[in-house]
């Protein structure tokens, strides 16, 4: 099931998405949700199209927990080892955004790059979670841009600013509830040029492995985010530039760069 989180008339809700095609195909409809996806729900059977709403990121996460250099190619790409454990970081909420929202491009930056991403979400409060229970703990899968400022992440030798700052996590268009995430297609094209192409199947570390990982150290909630890393091919934003990540089976999230002001 694909969950949408949405505005319309000046009410926030979450649907399911009906129908095929893509989120400008206008034809899709979203059958409004009683209640809040994480628990049981009921769908209202009141239903509206998409084109009527505006999208919105899928989840408001507590924390965004991002892991770097899971990709053994990107990390060879700018001349890094691969790490002996995850490289773990936090991109603060207020870096959120949906689908079709706008990137902007920070003031301290002139080097931005676009970095396609499969997204887990977390369906339930979770603490120390064994490997063979992972599975139990995800809500399902979307799409992130890791968008970072690259020239910031070398001078800085820390990643807060780089990949913190605003707008910086865009995610959606939805999240796809019923997924393998195992072998998937991931893809990054910057003005309808294709720039990244990858499979998760690349990664160094699966998403139990991160799971693991992560909540060895911490307590998850129901709407958090762990980034899995980017495949290899990451390169620069303009501003006036559209990027879009496609992953296989999930859709496509597409935002704009504009100068920030």
């Amino acid at each position: 099931m694909r969950i949408a989180r949405f505005s319309i008339d000046g009410n926030v809700a979450f649907g399911a998405v009906e129908g095929d095609g893509t989120v400008d195909s206008g034809d899709l409809v979203l059958d409004i949700i009683k209640g809040i996806p994480y628990a049981d729900f009921e769908l209202s059977g009141t239903k509206v199209p998409l084109s009527k709403v505006r999208l919105l990121p899928p989840v408001l996460p507590n924390k965004v927990v991002a892991i770097g250099r899971n990709y053994a190619e990107h990390a060879a790409e700018l001349g890094n080892e691969v790490p002996d454990v995850p490289v773990a970081f936090f991109k603060p909420t207020t870096s959120v955004i949906g689908s079709g929202d706008a990137i902007e491009y920070p003031s301290f930056s002139n080097e931005l790059h676009y970095e396609a991403e499969l997204a887990v979400v977390i369906g339930r409060m979770c603490r120390e979670v064994p490997r063979e229970r992972v599975k139990d703990v995800i809500f399902g899968y979307t799409c992130a841009n890791d968008v970072t400022a690259r020239d910031a992440q070398k001078r800085e030798k820390q990643w807060a600013r780089a990949k913190g700052f605003d707008t910086s996590c865009p995610l959606g268009p939805w999240v796809e509830t019923d997924l393998d995430p195992g072998d998937l297609t991931i893809q990054a094209t910057v003005n309808g040029e294709q720039r990244q192409l990858g499979r998760t199947s690349d990664m160094i570390r699966s998403i139990e492995d991160l799971v693991v990982h992560i909540t060895e150290a911490m307590t998850l909630l129901p709407g958090d985010v762990i980034l899995t890393g980017t495949p290899a091919g990451v390169g620069p934003l303009h501003v006036g530039d559209e990027v879009a990540v496609t992953i296989e089976g999930i859709g496509t999230l597409t935002n704009k760069v504009i100068k920030r002001g």
